[in-house]
Formats: C-alpha cells, structure tokens, sequence
C-alpha cells in the first residue's frame, strides 16, 4: 500500500543517485533536476592530498511517450588538491560539456516480473567526447525496490588521441517507510580500461541512501565510502594504500540530486 501511494505522490522521483530505475517519465511530463556530487579525499602519494571535485550538473527531462524518455544536461566540474611534491594548490573549474541522454522502456515493471529500459548518452565538451550505455533492470515488491544498472562508457581525449574504457555496476535496494520517506542502501563498483588493452584499477563504494517526495519535488541523497580498491597494473601499492583505490578513485563519493515538475 505504502508503495502504491509513494508512485502517486511524485511518477518522477528517484529513490537512488547512483542506479537508475527502468521506469520512464509518461508522455508529455517534463521534470527539471539538479545534481551535485562530491568526489573527495586521494592519496598525497601520487600528489593529490587533500582532493576534491565537485560536479555539478542540471538536467532538462521530458517524456516523449511512455516508454521513452528524452534529457539534456549541462555539466560543470570544480577540482582541487594540494601537490606535496611542490607544496602548491592546484585548483580548476571548468565547463564539462553537453550530454543528451535516452532512455527507452522494453519492459514496464508494472507488467512484467522485471522492468527493463536501455539507455544510451552521448557527451561532448569540445577537448573531450563520450558514450555512455547502461542496462537498467528492477523491480517493486510492496514497499520494496530494488534497480541493478550495467554501464559501460567510451570516453576520446580528442586532443591527445587517447581512449578509456569504464566498466560499472550499481546496485540499489530501498524500503518505503511512508508515502514521503524511503531509505536503503547503494552499492558501487569502478573500473577503469585505458586503451581496451589492460584493467588498470578496480574500486568498490557501498553506503546509505535516503530520498523524500511531495506533490511536486523529491529530493535524494546518496553517501559512498569506499570499501574495497585495488590497482591491477603496475605497481599494486602505487597509491600507498594495499585496501583502497586512491590514484584515480577517492575515498568517499557524495551526492545530492533534486527535482522539481516543470508545468
């Protein structure tokens, strides 16, 4: 019951940052979101102490039928740390391009033992281009859901011709408490494949999540540690840390995403 009423509330709302569900917006409906998240903490070893970045991005979403929803967003990124080689502040904000994301309902969890939607987004920021491909599957199960999204992304530094693969799996799993609230658990694996020729690292993240809903706006929040990292080539230890990942990956991964129904 709580479930069926948490739908009525806000069909645009996300329970989860990180795992998209298969549900798409219906036709016609137009949402605006906003999206922080912070990514912080690397390792001084490979001259990132005291790492932040912050990426922010805005998103224009619009149902164009039922099963197939259509976004633009804007991206923007704020990156700083100190070099304890050269005891300097290294710090950059800058514009991190467009990217117009797809998604298309094959199966509606409604109807079907699992939802399953395709998603497809292309990026593109002038020194930078990139694909990005997911398969969402989920499902609700009373005041259950779960969403479990495989992603591979294509990313071209168009400038020094180079190419990096991103392999990632999300995993989301949430409860209703009311019609308002719902909290649960996200869980996150990373890893990155310069050239397609060798798996450089590997990062897993896991940490709660809790979202609110009203008529009209959601808000979610997601909060990532990162449990478990490993660097597969080269020098194991390279970021000083055997446990964690922290040459290309952090310690902890924040984010805020909020959504307002545009008439």
């Amino acid at each position: 019951m709580v479930a069926g009423l948490v739908c009525d509330t806000s069909a645009n709302s996300r329970s989860f940052t990180y795992s998209y569900e298969p549900e798409t917006m219906p036709a016609g409906a137009a949402e605006f979101e906003q999206w922080v998240t912070l990514r912080t903490q690397r390792s001084d070893k490979v001259g990132q102490d005291n790492y932040n970045r912050w990426e922010i991005r805005e998103e224009f979403e619009y149902g164009v039928t039922d099963r197939y929803t259509l976004s633009l967003y804007l991206n923007t990124k704020a990156t700083s740390f100190r070099d304890p080689f050269t005891d300097k502040t290294e710090s950059e904000f800058e514009f991190d391009g467009i990217a117009l994301e797809n998604r298309y309902m094959l199966l509606d969890p409604s109807e079907n033992p699992v939802g399953l939607t395709l998603y497809l987004e292309p990026k593109y920021s002038g020194e930078e281009a990139e694909i990005e491909q997911r398969i969402i599957i989920g499902q609700r199960h009373g005041d259950w859901l779960w969403a479990f999204n495989i992603i591979h992304e294509t990313e071209w530094e168009l400038n020094e011709h180079e190419t990096e693969g991103v392999l990632e799996f999300t995993l989301g799993i949430a409860r209703s408490l009311s019609p308002r609230w719902s909290v649960g658990i996200e869980a996150r694996n990373h890893n990155l494949l310069p050239e397609y020729d060798e798996w450089e690292n590997t990062a897993f993240f896991v940490g709660p999540v809790v979202s609110y809903r009203r008529e009209s706006w959601w808000a979610a929040l997601t909060v990532l540690p990162q449990v478990w990292g490993k660097n597969t080539n080269g020098d194991p230890d390279a970021d000083g840390n055997g446990g964690l990942e922290l040459a290309d990956h952090e310690r902890l991964n924040v984010r805020l995403m909020f959504g307002i129904d545009l008439p």
